[in-house]
């Protein structure tokens, strides 16, 4: 239920949005009549210096005056290219998370607070904070250990910043209710699922021992991989506002000149980076879903670090099925069989063509075969692939939307280290590999064996079913003899809920008509 905060809230966003010029920068070709004739009575509202402004440096900088909450949102929206578009996706990803640093008091307080012991017992040296976004900060700080002094990396979550992103999260929803009802093209995407997506990835991410069991989980998966790690947790020092982990001594993948000077091979990075992220996503169905390359390091040793697991992402084994299946019929040009996937997944709806839907995959999958190579992005690739299925009504795939923008990502990284990169060369091996295991005579075994452990799970499980199966076929016939009745509690409960709605609706607009009157109190 929307509260009177709400509008004012979303009236807020809106009115930041116009002033700063991001309205102005949408796109107007497919937008319908009133909407652009509502952007261009918007136009004068604009401030000057935003009108000439890059549409970034707009959307930077009103992210920035809506506050952390809209950072990180920005940031969410940034893996969401199929919500907001392709160029306003990479406009978001290039957002800079730097927001002020908040008092080293704050931050030992919340590390107390969370942890129940004092600061000075806990660090031997905790120092000033070197960077600081929208959900956290970090600091250098010394711990003792059995083997001496050890420098770690302690992550403080920012004070206040839970309630705040609760209070702006009522707004966000707002807008994507307003969106499903009365946006027809939007419904597809899902808008109420796609904040209530990123109410939980926030919240997951605002709890630091999440992430630090993300870190620790993706350790466990990557043991013995080569060239990839991620920095060790520091249990003992971690909790719900705080997570210390080890300090990495590297360059970061950004730095190529550093890179270079410190003596790394750069192209064996690059293949590196790529295999390491299919093994992530084949192999164990669980990746790092922001591996910009501020997030990446190479320490001395030539090891390639991920830190910052804020947010991660899961594939199904239905799911990682679906991608080789896909990529492997691209290679080969079996363009049915991609068409199959989709339907045999349940992504296409059974009403469409299987034919007509190989036919637009052709359409993509062609073209990449007269290429060179290096030059076919598999990241792009897959961008293609999805606005085909649009046409088709392939609903969204959070997790799939995911990778693909993670994909992306890695891809470019691996681009810049090695500009002549080979991906579908280097992804060769790990790809292969899952093939073999998976898709191969290993793939029957394999679900032979599922199916006989779901087998005995529904066996154990029949006595249990069999007894509900009873109850509610009794339940049923009484029904059908007396008829459905609600009772005295629950017919009082709905007759509130519809008075307390009306009351809410009539509500909001009052405070939709003030706001418009204060703006034009104010522009006059």
């Amino acid at each position: 239920m929307s509260t009177p905060g709400a509008y004012f809230r979303l009236a807020k966003v809106g009115w930041v949005l116009v002033r700063e010029g991001v309205v102005l920068a949408l796109p107007s070709e497919d937008l319908p009549a009133t909407a652009k004739f509502a952007k261009a009575l918007l136009k004068p509202f604009a401030r000057n210096r935003a009108k000439h402004a890059d549409r970034r440096d707009r959307l930077a900088t009103a992210v920035e005056r809506l506050g952390p909450s809209y950072v990180k949102m920005g940031q969410f929206l940034a893996t969401r290219p199929d919500v907001v578009g392709a160029d306003f996706a990479e406009d978001l990803s290039r957002l800079q998370d730097r927001m002020a640093f908040f008092p080293n008091a704050a931050a030992k307080a919340n590390i107390e607070g969370s942890l129940g012991r004092p600061v000075s017992e806990l660090y031997v040296e905790f120092r000033d904070p070197i960077a600081a976004a929208s959900i956290a900060q970090v600091h250098p700080a010394i711990v003792r250990t059995p083997m001496g002094q050890k420098k770690v990396a302690v992550k403080v979550i920012r004070p206040g910043v839970r309630q705040r992103f609760q209070n702006d999260l009522e707004a966000m929803y707002l807008i994507a209710d307003l969106q499903q009802r009365f946006v027809r093209s939007a419904r597809r995407l899902r808008p109420v699922e796609v904040t209530r997506a990123l109410e939980q990835t926030t919240k997951i991410e605002m709890d630091l021992r999440l992430e630090a069991a993300a870190l620790s989980e993706i350790a466990e998966n990557t043991k013995g991989d080569p060239g990839f790690r991620v920095p060790e947790v520091d249990w003992e020092r971690t909790g719900r506002d705080v997570v210390t982990m080890e300090w990495i001594d590297g360059v970061k993948m950004s730095d190529v000149a550093g890179l270079r000077a410190a003596g790394h091979d750069l192209d064996a990075l690059a293949d590196t980076l790529i295999q390491s992220f299919l093994r992530h996503t084949l192999r164990d169905g669980f990746f790092h879903a922001d591996m910009h390359p501020g997030n990446l390091f190479v320490d001395p040793q030539g090891m390639i670090v991920a830190v910052d697991m804020g947010i991660a992402g899961r594939l199904g084994k239905k799911e990682r099925r679906f991608l080789a299946e896909i990529l492997y019929g691209f290679i080969t040009r079996d363009y049915m069989r991609v068409a199959e996937v989709h339907f045999e997944a349940g992504y296409v709806p059974g009403h469409h063509d299987i034919a007509s839907f190989a036919q637009a995959i052709r359409a993509i999958g062609e073209p990449i075969h007269g290429q060179p190579a290096e030059t076919i992005s598999m990241g792009k690739l897959l961008t293609l692939l999805f606005e085909v299925t649009e046409l088709f009504d392939m609903e969204t795939r959070p997790e799939l939307v995911m990778l693909q923008k993670t994909m992306v990502v890695v891809e470019g990284v691996s681009r810049i280290l090695n500009p002549r990169f080979n991906m579908w060369k280097a992804a060769d091996p790990v790809v292969s590999s899952w093939i073999r295991d998976n898709l191969g005579p290993k793939r029957i075994v394999t679900d032979m064996k599922d199916g006989l452990k779901a087998a005995i799970k529904l066996a154990e499980a029949a006595p249990e079913i069999a007894a509900k199966t009873e109850k509610l076929h009794a339940d049923l016939v009484y029904m059908s003899e007396h008829g459905l009745r609600f009772d005295a509690s629950t017919a009082e409960a709905i007759g509130k809920a519809e008075a307390r709605h009306t009351r809410w609706g009539r509500l909001a607009l009052w405070v939709i008509a003030l706001v418009l009157v204060y703006i034009a109190i104010r522009i006059s």
